[in-house]
């Protein structure tokens, strides 16, 4: 008997045994290894299906050649089925199956289980108590949610373990962040905890979708203050009042009416399918996001959603009861109920998903037809005028750093890129003349107002961008310089901070996040280290310089002009003693070249 017709036979007996219960199979290759994963609500029924069928997909007619053994799981419920599937499929990334390009872990906002709990972000969802929201399919909207806190609510952020006893017992001392005012100090008791538990409460609220019961405790607290004639605590609470208005009106809000509800919708393309996810929450759109799912053999329409609703429902933990879907799925998961609208608010919802996935695939359409077509530096620059919200392409951008030590020696460095590409031709070094000690707020306006005073008269070319390196402060003081000199309207400049990499613009609290990923922050911190790079050897020359200028300005007759042109051409101090009289003479005339000849040649 031929090798082929034994591995019939010997499938063929294996699927005779299957049950006709809900599970998940796995097809293994003649090495052993799983090539497909797959889930069934009647396993003998689907498996067989394989082989007693013509398939007009090629990919399948191959996968069923190579099946050498077929095992199974049988479980409950058909909800089992499609979560057992989709962490088999993880865990071995078979070969033949559905590629999900977006298998990331999102982030979500934890509330910590503690006393005097802290309000982070993590990548890690661990059941310890702690009441974690989303997750969050942007980094972006974590970072702003967690930077709307900061701004309501003086949060701890320590690890100390902050028990009534360990505070009783003065264990604590207050930390720079009690000082500058981020927090009230309730490691040494300045802060009562259920006052802080009421933060808490309105940070959940928040993270829930509830802002207007925040809002109206807020309001309350501040005619409770403005009535006790404590005016101050009562502006105090308005200006967070007025924040979290600012932010409440950027929420997509459908209709306050519509209960909490998940909504989903597909668009198929030949080699892909796209699937956007919509999550509502008291009538506001709280989550948004879009994955493609590529496509390994010829599977249906209807099998890539339930794929997707699956991964979501897997990531994010649970789905709303209500699921909006375009058609009708044959699914059960729980109690979750999909629903697929004709008319009415529920319609909206799932057309406005429809336009959201219809522009995610054009984009990423125009994306492949711009890397296809247009130079590498023309796409870098349009993305990062999209990604930066620019008028126009930053073709010249210029970066300015600072480098001090406590104070002495404070210099200044700029570099400039054209087309995406360092310019060096172009940097330029400053001495800082006008301000005394380490102030890089008003260094940084002195070298920006120089450079731009300079380019203004001699009739040069300004740039598009000026990219500073640091936060509010060193961005506030180019700002000034800029305006100064009537330039603040005609360039933009933006700071970029080195802590969480933030980008910060002229007059706007809240910094723009760009992905770690993102060729536009790549190019910014490029910029942002050569120019720290560029700032640094000009500093370590200054300080080599006046090392050496200890000795030389010892030689009578030898100013300071002399020693630099000294060192400017021979480098060290130990080739200006080994120079010849010939070449001394040479570079700083013959009567200075034979003091200093005969200073390190018959002195010493």
């Amino acid at each position: 008997m031929s090798k082929e017709k034994l591995r019939e036979d010997f499938l063929k007996s294996k699927v005779q045994a299957l049950p006709s219960s809900p599970g998940v199979y796995q097809y293994f290759n003649e090495d052993g290894v799983v090539i497909y994963i797959g889930k069934a609500k009647d396993l003998k029924k689907r498996v067989a299906s394989y082989f007693t069928k013509s398939h007009d997909n090629g990919k399948t007619r191959i996968l069923v050649r190579r099946i050498a053994d077929i095992k199974h799981l049988v479980v409950d419920t058909e909800e089992d089925a499609l979560l057992l599937e989709n962490n088999l499929i993880k865990m071995y990334q078979p070969r033949y199956n559905i590629l999900l390009k977006d298998d990331k872990s999102f982030p979500w906002i934890v509330v910590k289980n503690e006393a005097f709990p802290r309000v982070f972000q993590s990548r890690t969802y661990i059941r310890d108590g702690s009441n974690y929201y989303g997750p969050y399919t942007s980094i972006g909207m974590v970072r702003t949610l967690l930077d709307l806190f900061k701004q309501l609510f003086p949060l701890r952020t320590c690890k100390l373990n902050l028990s009534q006893n360990k505070i009783k017992e003065g264990k604590y001392k207050v930390c720079l962040e009690y000082h500058i005012g981020n927090c009230k100090a309730p490691c040494v008791g300045e802060y009562d905890e259920l006052f802080y538990a009421e933060h808490i409460d309105s940070i959940k609220n928040i993270l829930q979708g509830n802002i207007a019961s925040v809002l109206k405790y807020m309001k309350d607290l501040m005619l409770n203050y403005a009535e006790k004639l404590e005016f101050e605590k009562a502006e105090d609470i308005k200006t967070r009042i007025q924040i979290l208005n600012n932010y409440q009106s950027k929420s997509t809000v459908v209709n306050p009416k519509l209960s909490n509800m998940d909504v989903f919708t597909i668009i198929d393309d030949e080699k892909s399918a796209y699937v956007n996810f919509i999550r509502v929450v008291n009538g506001a759109i709280i989550q948004s996001h879009t994955m493609e799912i590529k496509r390994r053999l010829d599977e249906s329409i209807s099998d890539i959603l339930i794929l997707a609703i699956t991964e979501m429902h897997v990531r994010l933990k649970l789905l709303a009861r209500e699921v909006l879907v375009p058609f009708k799925l044959n699914i059960e998961l729980g109690n979750t109920k999909f629903v697929v609208p004709k008319i009415g608010d529920r319609k909206k919802l799932l057309d406005l998903s429809e336009r959201n996935v219809k522009y995610y695939r054009l984009d990423k359409l125009k994306q492949q037809s711009i890397i296809k077509k247009e130079p590498r530096e023309d796409r870098l620059l349009k993305v990062m005028q999209a990604d930066l919200r620019l008028k126009e392409l930053p073709r010249h951008i210029e970066c300015f750093d600072n480098s001090n030590i406590q104070g002495t020696h404070p210099v200044a460095a700029c570099v400039v890129f054209r087309n995406t590409k360092p310019f060096k031709k172009d940097y330029r070094h400053f001495n800082i003349k006008t301000v005394i000690g380490a102030n890089d707020f008003a260094s940084m306006e002195e070298v920006v107002y120089r450079r731009y005073k300079r380019l203004k008269e001699e009739g040069e070319s300004l740039p598009q961008l000026i990219v500073i390196d640091g936060g509010k402060g060193q961005l506030g003081a180019a700002v000034n310089a800029l305006r100064d000199l009537e330039l603040s309207e005609k360039i933009v400049v933006i700071g970029i901070a080195k802590r969480l990499e933030e980008i910060f613009y002229p007059g706007d609290p809240v910094p723009l996040y760009l992905d770690k990923n993102s060729e536009s922050l790549k190019i910014i911190q490029y910029l942002r280290n050569e120019a720290h790079r560029f700032g640094i050897t000009f500093h370590r020359q200054k300080r080599s310089i006046d090392f050496i200028k200890s000795e030389l300005d010892e030689i009578p007759g030898i100013g300071q002009k002399s020693v630099e042109e000294l060192f400017t051409n021979f480098k060290s101090l130990n080739k200006i003693k080994a120079a010849t009289l010939e070449n001394l003479s040479a570079i700083i005339g013959k009567d200075k070249g034979k003091k200093v000849y005969s200073w390190f040649n018959v002195n010493k």
